[in-house]
């Protein structure tokens, strides 16, 4: 069992809309609390935690292969950037395994399983608006690639070379980051805390995502400092050929669940 009593009480609610459960606001060393919760909730339950893992590292290695296959490569980068978006819908085990840590209770498959059912419709909900996220974020950056490339990508072999050692990678990659952090932005101030608290409460997509939104305005620079974070972790994991993805997506996970309770208060 995880304790976060310890740093989560000192921690004051601020003032939020009525409807929504009392927002904390925090220090900015609060990210790295998160991530040493989330690391002992690895070591209490490693099976489930690496098993996420290692899906997440099949999973990656499909997608390529699958867009390799297809002579769609050139969708490679942003799909691995996009997997940020829909990061929170997948980790909903994750999220669950913590909860029951936190509990005492011993985590297994079924009860992650069974936990989906809890609010599935919410959940399904906020799972929808991330997917239509990714696919606005995949048809923008299909405009981009071909506003740089034309309308004939590179073939994969030839991919590397093309889009970072051409005349065009400069700019190709700064407006590309910078739309990409716009859209990025978006998802993770409706999204940092929405599926744990949809989980953990009975309340609707809207409240939660307000809720999450209320988050990111009450604490601004921790939240800075936590999306870096989750950013470099993920972008670390898939720079490892997507081998650290085994590592990288328990523990943010984890950590994402410990960011929730330390700054989403008891309903009014």
């Amino acid at each position: 069992m995880v304790d976060m009593t310890s740093f989560r009480g000192s921690s004051q609610p601020t003032q939020s809309a009525a409807y929504l459960p009392p927002i904390r606001a925090v220090g900015t060393d609060r990210p790295w609390l998160w991530l040493s919760a989330a690391w002992r909730d690895m070591m209490a339950a490693p099976f489930i935690s690496f098993g996420y893992g290692a899906l997440a590292v099949v999973s990656s290695f499909l997608v390529v292969a699958g867009l390799s296959m297809l002579d769609m490569a050139y969708l490679i980068l942003p799909m691995a950037a996009g997997f940020m978006l829909l990061g929170p819908l997948f980790a909903v085990g994750l999220y669950e395994t913590s909860r029951l840590l936190e509990l005492g209770e011993r985590p297994t498959f079924g009860k992650l399983l069974a936990a989906y059912q809890r609010n599935g419709m919410q959940i399904a909900g906020i799972g929808l608006v991330l997917m239509l996220a990714l696919l606005a974020w995949i048809r923008v950056a299909f405009l981009i690639f071909a506003l740089f490339f034309s309308a004939s990508p590179p073939a994969f072999d030839q991919l590397v070379d093309r889009i970072f050692f051409s005349a065009e990678t400069i700019p190709f990659l700064l407006i590309g980051t910078i739309v990409g952090a716009v859209i990025a932005a978006g998802v993770f101030s409706i999204a940092v805390v929405s599926i744990p608290l949809l989980l953990d409460r009975d309340t609707d997509v809207f409240t939660a995502m307000a809720t999450s939104a209320a988050v990111v305005r009450e604490n601004i620079r921790p939240m800075i400092g936590w999306a870096f974070l989750v950013a470099l972790f993920t972008s670390a994991g898939m720079v490892t050929g997507f081998l650290g993805m085994a590592l990288a997506f328990p523990l943010i996970g984890h950590a994402s669940w410990h960011c929730y309770r330390d700054l989403v208060g008891q309903a009014r």
